[in-house]
């Protein structure tokens, strides 16, 4: 079959931000930088984007655009030999994975839409209300519809579905992040969150600080997950892979420092003693938990209505991110199971959406609904040294996403750079780029792939199976 391309380069910029700007962008960062230093935080991790994960970004397109392959073809059909395509492998069963427990947050997220869009706003902010629902049967209903909305996308293909949706959401997301960050910056109190936000404290930029906006960079961009060689594959041979890099980078940025001037201004709006550091770095907490509380306050100064329209608004700007996320993810197995087996797009989304929709159940269900699920192990350590019990759903995350990812990088860099060869990597880049030969750009991109990113990755790597599974953190 004759493969599958964006229409133009923007095709593949939208489809790839969208990608890359996920619910962590939108509600994790901006607490974690205000604890961290503020814009100093900020800084750093503009630094981060641009010289460590460009780099990576590089490579992956430009590995899947020479090979017009998925991750699993890339690796074979370069590497040559069976422990490449084991990484191949690794490339392909990772993402799935990622899109089971990612599925399942989706869901939450829509259904809380759901809720606000029915002006449900008093329920939602109960404290037990994110319990309820995440064991109730309704979940299920809201599950279906998303599952349905994805694969109507992904069934479109490449121009018609990923890059038709892309052109429509990913405008909308951040004109609707805009009028947001327009709206909060109103609110009474609001200055005092953009001043944590946009006021650097060089002082807390310790190591453990920069340890974790490297770590947020790679993971926000979506890097090691095998989007962005199978998205590669599917760009034009004219088309300018570093602009394109450049691009999908400065965007993920944008909506990170745009995010920190909508959730942080909005808090101290709700509540202007609250401590920094006592609001959470988690995204599930910071939506489920704690931003419902400040929609249903706004109700005192812009009414029932009013304030089921702002909470509305927001849900479906985290939906939409969330949504975005979760179809780049699954085309990276659906595209692997086309290019292997020679199938239809249907065959393959239907043969890979019944595996995905079972395990997403399961992780659904592992919440204390059903036992077995809720208690499946245990492995890491508490403060009191005591192993930490794990359900089904915190398995699939420390495993697939915040453990293998960082090995994946690794083997990315070091495949790109000795196995495939600088000169041939070089090639594939300069093609419609003819100002790349040559260039520091170059210089850079090739010496940072074959020496210090690697070692990096490595780093994380050994430090997250040691921190997660070993409850012993080997760097701070």
């Amino acid at each position: 079959m004759k493969r599958e391309e964006f229409s133009s380069s923007l095709g593949f910029v939208l489809a790839a931000a969208g990608s890359a700007v996920g619910i962590g962008n939108l509600v994790a960062f901006p607490v974690m930088a205000s604890k961290n230093g503020g814009a100093a935080f900020l800084i750093m991790y503009a630094v981060f984007v641009f010289f460590i994960c460009l780099p990576v970004m590089l490579a992956e397109m430009s590995l899947g655009r020479h090979t017009r392959q998925n991750p699993l073809g890339a690796y074979t059909e370069i590497g040559q030999n069976r422990a490449w395509r084991t990484v191949g492998w690794m490339s392909v069963i990772t993402p799935f994975m990622i899109a089971v427990f990612y599925l399942v947050i989706t869901v939450w997220i829509f259904g809380y839409l759901a809720k606000s869009v029915m002006g449900q706003l008093e329920w939602l902010a109960a404290p037990s209300s994110f319990g309820e629902f995440i064991n109730s049967n309704e979940l299920f209903v809201y599950m279906a519809m998303v599952i349905g909305l994805t694969f109507f996308i992904l069934q479109g293909g490449v121009k018609k579905g990923i890059e038709k949706a892309a052109r429509v959401l990913m405008p909308l997301l951040f004109l609707m992040l805009i009028a947001l960050v327009a709206y909060v910056m109103t609110l009474e109190n609001a200055s005092l969150g953009a001043k944590f936000f946009l006021i650097p404290e060089f002082e807390k930029m310790t190591g453990k600080v920069l340890n974790g906006a490297l770590a947020q960079a790679f993971f926000s961009l979506s890097l090691a997950m095998g989007i962005l060689v199978t998205y590669g594959s599917y760009i034009q041979k004219d088309n300018n892979i570093v602009h394109a890099g450049k691009m999908v980078a400065g965007l993920s940025l944008l909506v990170a420092a745009c995010s920190g001037l909508l959730i942080l201004p909005a808090v101290f709006s709700f509540n202007p003693d609250v401590q920094i550091s006592q609001l959470s770095e988690s995204s599930i907490s910071m939506i489920f938990t704690f931003l419902p509380k400040i929609f249903l306050a706004l109700q005192t100064d812009i009414g029932y209505f009013g304030a089921s329209f702002i909470a509305s608004f927001f849900f479906l700007l985290v939906f939409f991110a969330a949504l975005t996320s979760l179809v780049s993810i699954i085309e990276v197995p659906v595209a692997c199971l086309m290019d292997g087996k020679g199938v239809s797009r249907r065959t393959a989304l239907y043969s890979l959406g019944a595996a995905m929709i079972t395990l997403a159940v399961v992780c659904a269900l592992s919440f204390g609904r059903v036992e077995i699920f809720s208690s499946l192990t245990s492995y890491g350590l508490d403060s009191n040294g005591v192993p930490l019990n794990k359900s089904v759903f915190d398995l699939v995350y420390d495993i697939f996403y915040e453990t293998i990812l960082p090995l994946n990088g690794l083997l990315l860099c070091l495949f790109v750079i000795y196995r495939w060869k600088k000169h041939n990597f070089d090639a594939e880049i300069s093609q419609g780029n003819d100002q790349f030969a040559g260039s520091l750009l170059q210089k850079y991109v090739n010496f940072s792939l074959g020496t210090f990113i690697p070692v990096i990755l490595a780093v994380i790597f050994v430090n997250t199976v040691s921190t997660i599974f070993l409850g012993k953190n080997l760097l701070f």
